[in-house]
């Protein structure tokens, strides 16, 4: 059975992780997007066309705040909205040509941004870090499953209205 983490342990874990991702969102600018217009981009860029329902459900958004989201988007010239071929009543988003490029561009910079920090780490420490990337991914999914469940409680309590 693992050991129980201490709260200052979990605090430094947190804080550390908290003050990489602020330190990213910094040195590496979004062309003025939120982190939630960015984790859309990204989604869409990622995975193809996809319709508003499954977006909503992979990035834990409820529908109007999603649609607010891909208004912006696509005003800005980053997704594109279509008819889904094969439904015609549903709508696909995909990423446009400018909307690739941006978030391409801001894959390039993050990479090289953790790489040029991975570099300057004394090698046992990075061999360290990168042992733990197992289970720091673990934890993403499983703090993950509690919001992605309430999300999904949040969408039926709107579609039950």
């Amino acid at each position: 059975m693992p050991r129980t983490l201490t709260d200052d342990e979990v605090t430094r874990l947190k804080v550390a992780l908290a003050r990489i991702s602020r330190l990213v969102d910094r040195q590496v600018s979004g062309g003025g997007l939120t982190r939630t217009q960015l984790s859309v981009l990204g989604t869409v860029s990622r995975l193809g066309p996809l319709g508003v329902g499954e977006l909503a459900a992979t990035e834990g958004l409820n529908p109007t705040m999603l649609s607010r989201v891909i208004g912006k988007l696509e005003a800005d010239g980053l997704l594109a909205r279509s008819p889904d071929p094969a439904d015609r009543r549903a709508v696909l988003v995909q990423v446009t040509p400018a909307g690739e490029e941006l978030h391409e561009g801001l894959r390039r910079d993050r990479t090289r941004l953790f790489a040029s920090g991975l570099a300057a780490l004394p090698e046992d420490q990075a061999d360290r870090l990168l042992l733990a990337l197992p289970a720091i991914e673990a934890l993403a999914t499983q703090m993950r499953a509690p919001a992605e469940a309430a999300s999904a409680s949040d969408r039926d309590r709107v579609t039950a209205r």
